[in-house]
């Protein structure tokens, strides 16, 4: 594998570490999801986008600049090396646009993803329901047939930006007398309209991270509906794919983080933690290589894979701190995040199922 980067992606990745060094806020964003965080992260995505960095590898109609799939990865390698804030837009950048660039219309592409570059819109993840969480096909939200669209009425919980969002995705049952993952339909949704209650979800630490949606007879149009009304699962598992793969997670927060911890340790820390720290290391390029490479892997490999690299390696930072550990709130915070992986866009015990069964072929 060749290793050197081709004369235009040094140029960009350069062009990318100048910009950031130069604009990169000296001090934290306030909170994302509080309401002067909402306004701060959403200001920085602006500028992102004045600067045609928000969503290099997208069409340049939509705000893009037609880049490859390698400048994405620089640019994200970049992004977090730098210490940038959180992309408040992630859900909308990193799940629905390649979505609705898979399965949308030219009208919702046209609508949606030049508004979602530049953070006019934000947007929540609406799947998990009180009694369907990696088990999503169980989901009892309704999309009933109305004239024009659709009647939304149910529950979704852990929404993730809902609370300040201003729109979400996710899937309805609009055949109750389907088969489980038949007869649901992906639709997005105003969480301004009427019959939407979005309640804060608050956390130990106080701050209200995801929130409950509540949906009384809410009515969304059919230009809202992604893909043929009841083919929602086929659309959703798209949806599942970039969450799991390497669009949400990509290599670049881990080799940040790896070269954190190297640094730690070798500013003195116990040498006996030596093999942790090389093993999280070598886990983290090899996850870079994997993605320079292109090389086609199942979503729930990746997933398995960067979901326990991020405990292990965070894990590994605590031990290093040892009794300053609670203190340092990077590290910290980032730990308890990484608890959370092995748990959300499916859990790690059903990805090795579907690994087990769709991959490697043996007997359920």
């Amino acid at each position: 594998m060749n290793l050197d980067l081709p004369p235009g992606a040094r140029a960009f990745r350069d062009e990318v570490r100048d910009w950031l060094a130069a604009n990169v806020p000296a001090e934290p964003l306030p909170g994302v999801d509080t309401p002067a965080g909402d306004a701060a992260h959403r200001a920085w995505e602006r500028r992102l986008a004045d600067a045609g960095l928000a969503v290099v590898s997208w069409p340049a109609r939509y705000g893009g600049r037609d880049a490859p799939p390698l400048h994405a990865l620089l640019f994200e390698e970049e992004y977090h090396a730098a210490g940038a804030p959180v992309r408040i837009g992630q859900n909308g950048l990193f799940l629905l646009a390649p979505t609705l660039l898979a399965h949308g219309t030219a009208e919702q592409r046209d609508r949606i993803l030049p508004r979602m570059a530049r953070a006019e819109q934000v947007w929540a993840q609406a799947w998990s329901e009180p009694e369907a969480g990696s088990d999503l096909a169980a989901i009892r939200s309704r999309a009933v047939r109305a004239e024009g669209g659709w009647a939304l009425s149910g529950q979704k919980t852990w929404s993730s930006r809902a609370v300040v969002a201003d729109r979400a995705f996710g899937l309805f049952r609009s055949d109750p007398a389907a088969e489980r993952h038949r007869g649901l339909t992906y639709l997005m949704v105003d969480l301004r309209a009427p019959g939407v209650t979005v309640r804060p979800i608050r956390q130990l630490g106080g701050a209200a991270g995801f929130a409950e949606i509540f949906l009384d007879d809410v009515f969304v149009p059919d230009a809202d509906v992604i893909g043929a009304p009841g083919d929602g699962w086929r659309v959703a598992m798209s949806t599942a794919g970039h969450e799991r793969g390497v669009g949400l997670r990509s290599p670049g927060r881990f080799t940040a983080a790896a070269g954190r911890l190297v640094a730690r340790w070798q500013e003195g820390a116990d040498p006996g933690l030596r093999d942790r720290v090389a093993d999280a290391w070598i886990a983290a390029r090899a996850y870079r290589m994997h993605a320079f490479a292109g090389a086609p892997c199942s979503p729930s490999m990746v997933k398995l894979f960067w979901s326990e690299l991020d405990v292990a390696l965070h894990e590994t930072a605590l031990d290093l701190l040892g009794p300053h550990a609670e203190v340092d709130r990077s590290w910290t915070d980032g730990y308890l995040f990484a608890l959370a992986g092995p748990i959300y866009a499916g859990t790690n015990e059903i990805q090795r199922g579907i690994v087990a069964t769709r991959v490697l072929g043996l007997p359920r």
